[in-house]
């Protein structure tokens, strides 16, 4: 008769302990998805099974649709500030409205990805801060009707719209250095979109003449082509923070324009 009332009081305490355990989680009005535990209906009704992609806009689902990556998908450890994404640019306007994840052709992040791996090994201090990736050809419309220099010259600085440009393929990418903690960008002795010889990488030497730009600004930038160029990338004479993972004749072949 003892031994079933002791029975009887344990079964009662653990029924209890039960319950108050189970009180518990009803209290914070999440449902646990643990091993053994079985969701009701009202926990199923209140779950959101939405995806990320009905938060994001338009253009950035168009970028997806193309096939293209997020950066930041392959490269967790740069940061990114779309400069066409505000208005701190040459001509004042954001084109890129919400987006603000940079896209490239997923080859061309992972060449970037190669190239990062060598700044970290190398520079443990730096990272990458992307400054545009890949940009539709509309949107390059925008800057060339923008660009306040006379047609023969555009060039030099944004490609013709009709011929397209190699960040219309996503294929090309601008960036700088940055802090690997705060993401503050290294003074390489030009703002981005500077238009002039002092953002010449084949002007260097000259502009240290003149004194336009610094030893320490140069010895920046070509810790930047050298990452750059253990991925494959090339960059161009006129602008130290473009860089080119294809020539256009490999590009077209590979690649659509992105409109």
């Amino acid at each position: 008769m003892k031994k079933a009332l002791w029975v009887l009081c344990v079964g009662l305490l653990l029924l209890k302990c039960q319950q108050k355990s189970h009180d518990s989680e009803e209290e914070t009005d999440l449902p646990r998805l643990e091993e053994g535990y079985f969701l009701d209906e009202d926990d199923r009704e209140n779950l959101d099974f939405s995806t990320t992609t009905d938060t994001i806009g338009e253009l950035e689902k168009s970028l997806i649709n193309a096939g293209l990556v997020n950066i930041k998908e392959v490269i967790p450890g740069i940061f990114v500030e779309l400069k066409y994404s505000s208005t701190d640019n040459f001509f004042g306007q954001d084109v890129y409205e919400d987006l603000e994840n940079a896209y490239l052709q997923p080859q061309v992040a992972e060449k970037l990805k190669v190239s990062y791996d060598w700044l970290k090994k190398n520079h443990p201090d730096l990272t990458f801060l992307i400054y545009d990736g890949v940009r539709p050809r509309r949107v390059q419309q925008i800057l060339w009707d923008n660009l306040d220099k006379p047609d023969s010259l555009k060039p030099l600085y944004v490609a013709d719209p009709k011929r397209g440009s190699l960040h219309n393929y996503g294929v090309a990418v601008d960036l700088t250095l940055a802090d690997a903690e705060t993401g503050e960008p290294l003074d390489l002795g030009t703002s981005y979109d500077y238009f002039g010889y002092p953002a010449y990488p084949d002007r260097e030497d000259q502009m240290l003449r003149e004194g336009k730009i610094t030893k320490a600004h140069v010895e920046g930038r070509k810790i930047l082509r050298e990452a750059m160029r253990r991925g494959g990338f090339s960059g161009i004479g006129s602008e130290w923070w473009h860089f080119d993972a294809f020539s256009r004749r490999e590009a077209s072949e590979k690649f659509n324009i992105v409109e």
